[in-house]
């Protein structure tokens, strides 16, 4: 049975209609553990069907840890958005609910290759000289959630020094218990500055400068 209902199939078409460039979803699952890798594989796959610029990659972490490695990525599921080049757009667990949008959107900025942030935060961002581990907790229930996904997606493709981890955490307790996540979204910058709710780019540039000062 498929995901997508008729509606939202063509919707997603709409959506993806015209995309300026590639994109490939490249799905890594975890054989040992995955409540949903099935779902995530049927998920993007149905979404690629819509699109001729859109194709799935499908590895499996442990077995294909050459392929993880290359992507930085050391847990699954994970869904990594590429576009013409890695711009850092991880989504981990199932983009499901709310989170749908976020998938949509960061294939949309993948295949874009270029953000719409404003002038202030892109004039920010082309001066990082350190990496930026910027970690987004959301679950699929939440209607603020995919607001701080996209910001974290959008500066992923503005700055190569920018990774966006967008997190489900239901799915990923052991990250949920270490950053503390009460509520979602929670935006964790370097493991160190935190920022709660659904806040402008500029908290999150503050964010930024504190956490790599």
């Amino acid at each position: 049975m498929a995901l997508l209902d008729e509606e939202i199939t063509k919707n997603v078409k709409d959506m993806l209609a015209e995309l300026p460039g590639a994109v490939t979803l490249t799905v890594f699952t975890d054989d040992e553990h995955c409540d949903y890798c099935t779902e995530i594989l049927q998920l993007v796959n149905e979404v690629a069907a819509t699109s001729d610029h859109v194709s799935v990659e499908q590895f499996e972490i442990h077995k294909d840890a050459e392929q993880a490695q290359a992507l930085n990525i050391e847990r699954a599921p994970v869904i990594a958005i590429l576009g013409e080049r890695d711009y850092g757009l991880r989504f981990y667990g199932i983009p499901s609910g709310y989170e749908f949008s976020t998938l949509l959107h960061a294939i949309r900025a993948a295949a874009r290759g270029t953000s719409e942030l404003d002038d202030d935060t892109k004039s920010y961002l082309a001066g990082l000289e350190k990496p930026v581990d910027y970690q987004v907790f959301v679950t699929p229930t939440c209607p603020y959630c995919p607001r701080s996904a996209l910001l974290a997606m959008e500066m992923a493709v503005e700055s190569p020094m920018v990774y966006a981890n967008v997190v489900e955490s239901a799915e990923f307790p052991d990250l949920a218990n270490r950053f503390e996540v009460m509520g979602v979204p929670l935006t964790v910058i370097n493991s160190t500055e935190r920022v709660e709710g659904a806040a402008p780019p500029k908290m999150i540039v503050d964010a930024i400068r504190k956490a790599v000062a």
